[in-house]
Parts: structure tokens; sequence; C-alpha cells
């Protein structure tokens, strides 16, 4: 295929669609949110210049090759790190706490930013870079260059992890997501991964073993006080602790199964729930939609992973394979585990549901993401039939 070809043909619009149905349910649910909530913001408009902006984004990033994408990514990478570092230490006035949390730069007349939302994206770059590289440098895999690539991989996510950890669990957990997804595609060997995971899970279960059953050896040999362990004994026990802890996953649960199978109708709401434009929004879907909405719209984000899944498995070009995967390790996680939350499988992490939530960092971070997505199908379509990429 020529380069001189019409570069509207090479536009994903399969993706273009699903963007904009997103964008339709985002629009319908907060709207719906805003006005029977306890806010007298306009969260819509907001949603709405959020999104002008995340396809700004993607207009600029399109036109960028793999080639630029690898030159510029150490430096976004870099500057991701000094973001979070500097949030760290910055003053109260432009990085102020909130909701007991530092993750947020406030900037008057803009809003507020979360540099931990870009990171996310800032990652996957870095991996994919890593993991191309290594492959490159590497043409015959031994077991000590697998674990030097598990070593590399490692460094780059735990860098940015050990700077929001303690501030923001669930974007700790996007961070650690992406990483076990870059690394199941990386090619390392599995007599390395499965020792690994082995030792994973039996520190998680463990750690649950203890936090359930035997709470005060964790308090006396790791000094971990009972209280912290709320957010689990609230979802694991949602009604024994509605009045503090679990009082948003009861009135989720609530609000969710009250709506049946076609919902109540738009804009008719009897379940008061806070910040249900922002992570709890599927709530409202499934107030107001029931059971038929709420699948309408998990079938929008299938259809969204299938189509990046697609551009994945077409690409000739390994380091754009890397970034989908990357890209599908994000988005996948944040959908299972915001979904997975307002229901009561998952603990309550705050984590939002990406493209619908309210929330002009986590739109844009999504917007960026998905602009990768988008530069990939634009430059592998120009030589979709020569010999490479």
């Amino acid at each position: 295929m020529t380069s001189n070809q019409n570069n509207n043909s090479r536009v994903d619009y399969g993706l273009v669609l699903i963007l904009f149905l997103l964008f339709l349910a985002s629009c319908i649910s907060i709207y719906s949110a805003q006005s029977t909530g306890q806010y007298g913001e306009k969260f819509l408009a907001k949603q709405i210049v959020w999104y002008v902006v995340g396809i700004c984004i993607i207009s600029v990033v399109i036109r960028l090759d793999s080639d630029q994408l690898k030159k510029l990514t150490w430096y976004v990478y870099g500057l991701g790190i000094a973001a979070l570092g500097f949030l760290i230490v910055a003053p109260s006035s432009i990085a102020p706490v909130i909701n007991g949390a530092k993750n947020w730069f406030v900037f008057p007349g803009v809003g507020s930013i979360q540099p931990s939302e870009f990171m996310k994206v800032f990652i996957i770059l870095g991996l994919a870079r890593i993991i191309y590289d290594h492959h490159q440098k590497n043409t015959m895999k031994t077991i000590g260059t697998d674990f030097w690539l598990l070593i590399k991989i490692g460094l780059v996510t735990l860098l940015p992890l050990a700077l929001v950890i303690k501030q923001d669990l669930g974007t700790s957990l996007v961070f650690l997501a992406i990483m076990f997804g870059m690394i199941f595609i990386s090619g390392i060997s599995w007599k390395i991964l499965m020792p690994i995971l082995t030792a994973g899970v039996t520190l998680v279960g463990g750690i649950f073993y203890f936090v359930l059953w035997h709470p005060e050896v964790l308090e006396k040999y790791l000094g971990v006080r009972e209280y912290q362990f709320a957010r689990i004994y609230s979802w694991l026990d949602p009604y024994n602790y509605q009045s503090t802890t679990g009082f948003q996953l009861t009135r989720s649960l609530l609000a969710i199964g009250s709506g049946e199978t076609t919902g109540k109708g738009y804009g008719v709401r009897d379940v008061y729930l806070p910040e249900s434009h922002t992570d709890f929004i599927f709530s409202v879907v499934g107030e107001e939609f029931g059971f038929v909405g709420a699948s309408i719209l998990i079938s929008l984000f299938f259809l969204l992973i299938y189509q990046i899944t697609k551009v994945g498995m077409e690409t000739k070009n390994d380091f754009y394979s890397y970034l989908c995967v990357g890209v599908i390790s994000m988005i996948t996680f944040h959908v299972f585990q915001n979904i997975g939350m307002t229901i009561g499988l998952l603990p309550i992490t705050g984590i939002p549901l990406p493209f619908v939530s309210y929330g002009g960092s986590s739109l844009m971070g999504n917007m960026l993401a998905i602009s990768l997505i988008f530069s990939i199908r634009y430059h592998y379509k120009k030589y979709m039939f020569s010999t490479s990429d």
C-alpha cells in the first residue's frame, strides 16, 4: 500500500464509534447524577470540555509514529516521575491534601490535575520500550537474559509505584496490573514466572488469612492497626459497617439491585449515593437502566478491548503490540475493578470507570492511552501490505 493513501482511511472509525457511545453514556449518567446528587456544580459541562481536550490529545499523538514514540518515551517517563516526586514536597497551596491524600496539583482557573493518571500511560510506553529493546539486543534467549528483563520491567514500574503507594492504593494496583500484563507477553520463561506467581499468590492469601482471623499478629510484628483493614472488613460484611466504611457499598448494592431488569427510568433515582458521578457512576446506570442498560455499557467495554486487541494483532511492529497490551491491561483492570467494587465483588479502591466517570485527569489519561492505539492504526495501515512495518 502506498504512502499517498487518504489519511481518513487510516483512522479507526470503529474505535471512534465506541468512544462516541461511551461519551454519550458518560453525559447521560453524569447529568442524572448531578441533578439528583448533593452537588450544585455542573459536572457535565466540564466533562464535555475534558472530552474536547482529549480529542486534541488524540489529534496530536496520532501523528507520531513508532520511532517518534520511542524517542519520547524516556522524556515523558522522566517528566512523570518528576511530577510525582514534586507532588510529595509541593506546598499545600498548589498540592492540597484532599480526602486524606495528596494526589493533585490545583491550578486556579483550570482545576486539579492528577499526575499519576498520566503516569499510567508513561509506564506503558516505558515497559514497551524496555521489552522491545531487550529483544532487539538479545536474540538468543536464556534464563539469564529473561531474568534481567524481569528486573528492568520491575524497576520501571516500582519507581513510580513507590511514589504513589502511600497516597493512592487504587492507582498503585493499576501500575501493577499494567506490569503483570506486560510481563506475560514479554516472552519471559515460565520457569521464572511460575515460582514468582506462586509466591505472590501465597503472600496475598497469607495476608488475608491474618487480616481476617489473626490481625493481632500483623499488629505485633508489622505495626499494622486493625482499623487499617476497615475496607476489607466492610467489603466482606458491608451491612455490619453500613453506618461507616460500608455505607457506600450498601447504597450502591441497593441502587443497582432496585434497578432490576430494565431500571426505574432515566432521572428516577430513589437511592442517595455520594460520589455517584465519579467512582460509582455504574450504580447510576444500574438503578436507572437496570440489568439491560448495565449489560449494554459492559458490552461497549468488551468491544473496546476487542478493537484494541485487533489492532495489536494486525500490526507487524512488536513495539506497537506491546503498547496495545499495556493499554488493554490498564483499561481492563479499571473496568473490572470499578464495576466489581460497585457490586461487592471487590474492595472499594476509588478507581473510576474509564471514559464514563467524571474526572478531567482520569479522562485525559485514558484518552492519551487510546491515542496510542489511534497512532498505531494510523501508521501501520500505511504499509499494511509491505514486508515490514
